[in-house]
């Protein structure tokens, strides 16, 4: 008898592990997938710069959200974490910035993304810091990743997050600036603005990007 219950309690914990194993597929199956790509240079020398504004952004939502770790794989470094049936795949391109559509495409493809499905965290001079703009389309504004991106995937007609860096420079002076690093003063209000971008990118996946827009673009 007692092995006769063994072999049902077996079964049972069998059956169940099963059980698990098939919704977890099911759960993956389902999930929409959407990637969020945070421009930047990879190097030390580049961190924390103005121009690395993107990924700033995506590492601030990874640890948010207790995304695991970065992994350096094709093209970039991903993680990813799920919220409400979404899966948001956050990349950092490791193609340095004049490359960033090739990061871009191999892993829309890779995961089977589409575009409406993609959005770019993008730095942008003609914005005060820390001013947040969502687009659904729009030109490059001569930003080189956004140049690239365009010109790999076909059309400008993909969303993009513009995160503001001003644009306090010297004739002359815009290289310097945007690779620079910045003030005191930013950075008083840079967590504030990091979450918030957050915010935007999870309402972008989950409310579409029309809401998002209107409820975001006016602050």
């Amino acid at each position: 008898m007692q092995i006769k219950a063994d072999v049902q309690s077996a079964l049972i914990c069998i059956n169940l592990r099963f059980a698990f194993y098939i919704n977890e597929l099911f759960y993956r199956k389902t999930m929409i997938k959407y990637l969020i790509v945070g421009l930047g240079n990879i190097g030390p020398e580049y961190h924390e710069t103005r121009h690395n504004i993107g990924f700033m952004t995506v590492e601030a939502l990874a640890r948010t959200n207790n995304a695991p770790p970065f992994i350096d794989g094709r093209y970039g470094f991903t993680t990813s974490f799920s919220v409400k049936g979404r899966q948001l795949i956050l990349l950092k391109p490791s193609t340095f910035m004049n490359l960033s559509g090739l990061a871009v495409r191999y892993w829309m493809q890779k995961e089977n993304i589409p575009l409406e499905n993609v959005l770019i965290v993008v730095d942008d001079l003609a914005l005060p810091f820390g001013t947040l703009r969502l687009k659904g389309k729009g030109s490059d504004a001569g930003h080189n990743g956004l140049k690239n991106i365009a010109a790999t995937l076909g059309t400008q007609n993909y969303a993009r997050l513009r995160f503001g860096i001003g644009n306090d420079f010297p004739r002359g002076g815009q290289i310097d600036y945007v690779l620079g690093h910045f003030t005191d003063e930013d950075w008083k209000t840079m967590d504030e603005r990091l979450e918030t971008a957050g915010e935007i990118i999870k309402s972008f996946c989950l409310a579409g990007i029309n809401i998002t827009m209107n409820q975001f673009n006016k602050k």
